[in-house]
């Protein structure tokens, strides 16, 4: 028997680049190197009861900076989401990110998140390293990804 919940599960995670028109490639320009595939945990595209869209990469080693994401804000809330790969020391990033936050610049060193709500600017989003790969996700309030600076992709 078939569970009649079957169509709320994602069992295969599908590349989402093109609706991070913030990051990389859906924003015109080459994703870094050190970016893994954008891929989709929950999105209303796969699920459409989803009220949220939340994204799964790799961030992987680097030695110089890496600029990921430029500035932009939601009409919507967003969490960021980062953890290290270290089980026995999980408050390890093995990293070193910059965040800025209405141009008030951010160091993360360790695993953790950070809220950000709606009408917020924030980014630019980086790597000064990344001594080891890490998760990196991106939890937006909303059924689909966008910003001011681009409209969202359906």
């Amino acid at each position: 028997m078939t569970s009649p919940y079957e169509h709320l599960f994602v069992r295969k995670m599908q590349n989402c680049i093109d609706d991070l028109v913030n990051e990389g490639a859906a924003a015109g320009v080459v994703e870094p190197d050190n970016v893994g595939p954008a891929l989709a945990l929950m999105r209303s595209e796969q699920v459409p009861e989803s009220k949220i869209h939340l994204t799964y990469t790799w961030i992987n080693e680097c030695e110089t900076p890496v600029q990921w994401v430029k500035e932009h804000e939601h009409d919507y809330d967003e969490v960021l989401i980062w953890h290290g790969n270290d089980p026995d020391d999980v408050d390890d990033l093995g990293a070193e990110i910059y965040l800025d936050i209405e141009g008030v610049r951010h160091t993360i060193t360790t695993s953790g998140s950070v809220y950000l709500p709606a009408g917020i600017r924030h980014c630019p989003l980086g790597f000064t390293r990344v001594d080891r790969p890490f998760r990196f996700s991106a939890l937006s309030l909303n059924t689909n990804y966008a910003s001011d600076e681009h409209e969202p992709v359906r």
